[in-house]
């Protein structure tokens, strides 16, 4: 299951740097081009100068000669060229150009007799020999001339001399350029391959990642329509892992998950491909021509590898998933809409209660539809006040008394009509949605509860509010509560809030600092639908709680199912023992209520009283119980 992910091109980073290193050599071959003949015009320059400086001592001291024809001192005058090791031949000439004396070394022709163009440029090169011809002046008039011929070899040697120079220095630098563009080249293709890797590899896992995801799914996809096959898709989503951070800390989350993941490579084949694309989030492709057959069992396996427990230090984690499966092309024919199936069937999996496998069905999708436009129309129906609020008395069992309502949330669509709270609660919560729903659900309880109070209908009733597990999590809840209490001037004292005992759960160090928190204001504290969620007596007394309430799946059944009877009389007796009193929802029948009664239940809440009704309904029943005790 081993992964090697390498998307850079070294051979095209190769071929660049090889270019440009032909380039540079270029250059510099340019560059020594260039100096070399500048160093050639400069020691020509030079060796004119030399030879012509030579040239006016001759004709200066040779006047004499010329003057009386003296052929023995014009030969003594050119010896003297001899100490010169590039003079080659040279000549005195009359102003007739005949010759007075010559000079020439052994082996070298003798001078020739000057021609017109010399004498006027004064110079003249050819490719193996310069020739200067310097006029003899007697009181300004000439009276004859000086030529001498000098060899180029000199020159040709120190301009040998200076290209090699300058071409081992220009290849000494592009060795050097070589070389730091090869280590440059190493660091780059080293520093390509780490971001590379870092891009594609999850750094806990060593699994690819989402992106490697997409890339490898895409080309399973591109593979499978063009040869034939079919690509499955196995979505896993670890259960309540979220737990395991909260109670364990997140170190032992990432150990988890790389116990996980080793534990799924060790049952999975080589041949399939397990990728981490989110925070206990995996997902397997399977890519063959029976990849719809084969698809199933892979996800009973993986089912099975997660069963044994994994052992954290001291601590035995039982870990589960929900996998959902879609395959290409039956379910979908692009990587998005694959994986948007595979995403449907695994929340069906977690909605049928986890640690199950659900493949994909094109009724969960028309579900998945649904709940979209559900939410895109809850979305509207808080900006247009669709939402209102019922109330749901809650009786005092000793005196009959009302002592408290609960405010319900309801749904009145202008097309749809009232949706069910079981419908669009479940979609506020999973989109975020709830925040702000139950903040205009507080908001206007309080609002309700601050009227009945100055209509002198509250007295000493509690208006009760759920708290979502969203909204306990939103840093600004305490602020938005105590800014809604002073805003409608209810008192803290005339608000519970009821929370579920799987929200009190989900992080019990933060929730009860925050029930201290609320406790301090004076706010009462209930557990709602109590019994349902976690094992959590032990932590009950550390909850600053007034008040439990005993989730309807306990009441239904009562009186009759021993069970039932066994574990509300069990809640009763606890609640009572630590200083708690107890709710019973859902009461329907006489001989609920009476088992209730008996059992030392403090209050009622059920359709036995009273349904949930509107805020003027109850105001009615407010009224007509308050004339009632009036008459009394």
């Amino acid at each position: 299951m081993s992964e090697e992910w390498s998307f850079s091109s070294p051979r095209r980073v190769t071929t660049t740097a090889l270019v440009n290193l032909v380039t540079a050599g270029a250059a510099l071959f340019v560059a020594s081009v260039c100096l070399i003949f500048f160093q050639f015009l400069s020691l020509r320059n030079a060796l004119i100068e030399d030879v012509s400086v030579q040239a006016m001592i001759i004709s200066h001291n040779s006047a004499a000669a010329l003057l009386f024809h003296d052929k023995r001192a014009g030969e003594e005058m050119l010896a003297a060229l001899r100490s010169s090791p590039s003079i080659q031949a040279a000549g005195i000439f009359t102003d007739k150009r005949v010759p007075l004396a010559l000079q020439q070394r052994p082996n070298e022709a003798p001078i020739d007799l000057p021609s017109d163009a010399l004498i006027a440029a004064g110079y003249s090169f050819s490719l193996n020999s310069l020739e200067v011809a310097q006029r003899i002046n007697q009181d300004s008039q000439s009276i004859g001339f000086v030529v001498i011929r000098a060899g180029m070899q000199q020159l040709y040697a120190r301009l040998l001399s200076y290209a090699g120079l300058i071409l081992a220095v220009a290849l000494g630098s592009l060795a050097a350029a070589y070389l730091l563009l090869s280590r440059m080249r190493r660091a780059v293709l080293n520093s390509e391959a780490h971001l590379d890797y870092l891009a594609h590899i999850d750094s806990l896992t060593n699994l690819p990642n989402r992106r490697a995801f997409n890339e490898r799914l895409s080309y399973a996809i591109s593979g499978a329509h063009q040869f034939g096959g079919a690509v499955g898709l196995l979505l896993l989503d670890l259960d309540n892992f979220k737990v395991v951070n909260d109670t364990l800390g997140h170190n032992n989350g990432d150990k988890l998950l790389k116990l996980v993941t080793q534990r799924l490579i060790e049952r999975l084949r080589t041949t399939d491909t397990i990728c981490r694309i989110g925070g206990d989030e995996f997902v397997i492709i399977l890519a063959s021509r029976n990849a719809a057959e084969e698809i199933v069992s892979v996800a009973e396996k993986v089912t099975a590898a997660l069963a044994p427990p994994f052992l954290l230090g001291i601590h035995e984690i039982y870990v589960t998933a929900s996998v959902g499966i879609s395959v290409y092309p039956q379910d979908a024919e692009d990587v998005e809409t694959l994986m948007r199936n595979a995403d449907t069937a695994m929340y069906q999996a977690k909605s049928r209660g986890k640690n199950a496998y659900q493949k994909f069905h094109p009724e969960m999708d028309q579900r998945a539809q649904k709940r979209l436009s559900l939410e895109a129309k809850l979305r509207k129906a808080l900006e247009r006040g669709e939402l209102l609020l019922h109330y749901q008395p809650q009786v005092d069992l000793s005196t009959g008394r009302i002592v408290g309502v609960e405010a319900l949330a309801r749904w009145h669509h202008p097309e749809l009509g009232f949706v069910s709270p079981v419908e669009f609660i479940p979609v506020a919560e999973e989109s975020g949605l709830i925040v702000s729903l139950g903040r205009w659900v507080l908001r206007t309880a309080c609002q309700q509860a601050a009227t009945w109070h100055d209509a002198g209908l509250l007295g000493d009733m509690h208006m009760a509010v759920n708290l979502s597990v969203r909204q306990t999590k939103d840093g600004g809840l305490m602020s938005d509560i105590l800014t809604i209490l002073r805003e409608t001037n209810l008192s803290p004292n005339q608000l519970e809030l009821e929370i579920t005992e799987s929200v009190l759960m989900e992080n019990v160090h933060a929730n009860v600092e925050l029930m201290k928190r609320l406790q301090m204001e004076g706010i009462h504290l209930s557990i709602d639908d109590f019994g349902t969620g976690y094992s959590s007596m032990a932590y009950l007394k550390r909850f600053p709680i007034d008040k439990l309430k005993i989730d309807r799946s306990f009441v239904r059944d009562i009186p009759g199912d021993g069970d039932d009877e066994a574990i509300a009389t069990a809640i009763i007796a606890m609640a009572h023992g630590l200083g708690m009193s107890v709710v019973a929802e859902g009461i329907e029948t006489e001989e609920q209520l009476q088992f209730l009664r008996s059992a030392g239940c403090d209050i009622m809440q059920g359709y036995y009283f009273a349904r949930p009704m509107s805020a003027g309904q109850l105001t009615a029943l407010l009224l007509e119980r308050r004339a009632a005790v009036a008459a009394a």
